[in-house]
């Protein structure tokens, strides 16, 4: 799990680095972690299946929340989400560790409670995003960034994380 978020990591600073990283890139880029995290939850379920029956309804709620911001994405613009915001990597790398512990002692208490009010708010993040941008757009560092695209202004993306 560690080896792939570093990949995952890498990847992208080495295609900003290498000015290779499109826009149709980024959007697969997306579509990768999506399916790289969803082999992490499954594998995890089928370890500690105890786990997810006991916190289901978080977990629902947390699928929800993706699939909206998916949903509206692709209802507004015909494309998936590619934003990149910044506090979605940060929770990225809270989901990773609550994963971890859930693999290795079955269970999460404290982490899996930061990690879903994380998840809800970076995912409310996005849909305020979407709903602020007017055209597609990938590699939003945060809704304050969303809102100067609105605006038709230009935005300072950091270079190794949203360049």
């Amino acid at each position: 799990m560690v080896t792939g978020l570093v990949a995952d990591i890498f990847d992208g600073i080495i295609a900003r680095r290498l000015g290779i990283s499109t826009p149709r890139l980024r959007r697969l880029d997306s579509g990768v972690d999506q399916v790289f995290w969803v082999a992490i939850v499954a594998a995890s379920y089928i370890i500690y299946p105890l786990f997810f029956h006991r916190n289901w309804v978080q977990i629902l709620l947390l699928v929800f929340a993706e699939a909206l911001c998916y949903g509206l994405s692709y209802v507004k613009f015909k494309k998936e989400v590619a934003t990149h915001a910044i506090a979605s990597k940060l929770w990225t790398l809270v989901l990773l560790a609550t994963l971890i512990q859930v693999i290795a002692t079955g269970d999460a208490p404290v982490m899996f409670q930061i990690c879903f009010y994380m998840g809800i708010v970076t995912r409310l993040e996005i849909i305020l995003m979407l709903l602020l941008i007017r055209q597609w757009t990938n590699d939003i560092p945060t809704v304050y960034h969303a809102y100067l695209i609105r605006r038709n202004k230009a935005i300072k993306r950091h270079k190794l994380f949203n360049g």
